[in-house]
């Protein structure tokens, strides 16, 4: 299922930096909650213990549901004049907010 997401290779690194800086055995957990002002967020946390329904990439942990939501987006890191983010393109948002990171499936 985790091979339905894309990550450039920006993201990669940056994901694969901010590991670097964290205690041994971290992962880098994506998911969805419910939330913002458009009914959904991302949530980008670390952790330090896969569950039993997580998919794993490359030391990157989305549960199944979030995987479910994310199925074809692509995970980038950019950088813009506000500052530097990750960025989520996802075919299943109908709507997002102005901040970009709020969404509604």
């Amino acid at each position: 299922m985790i091979k339905e997401i894309k990550f450039t290779d920006k993201a990669l690194k940056q994901i694969n930096n901010l590991l670097t800086k964290k205690d041994k055995g971290s992962f880098f957990r994506i998911a969805i909650k419910g939330g913002g002002c458009s009914g959904f967020k991302y949530e980008f946390t670390f952790d330090l213990k896969k569950n039993s329904d997580d998919l794993n990439f490359q030391n990157i942990l989305i549960d199944k549901n979030s995987a479910d939501l994310l199925k074809g987006s692509e995970i980038d890191y950019v950088s813009e004049l506000i500052g530097e983010s990750f960025k989520i393109t996802n075919p299943q948002t109908k709507s997002s907010c102005g901040c970009g990171v709020s969404f509604s499936l």
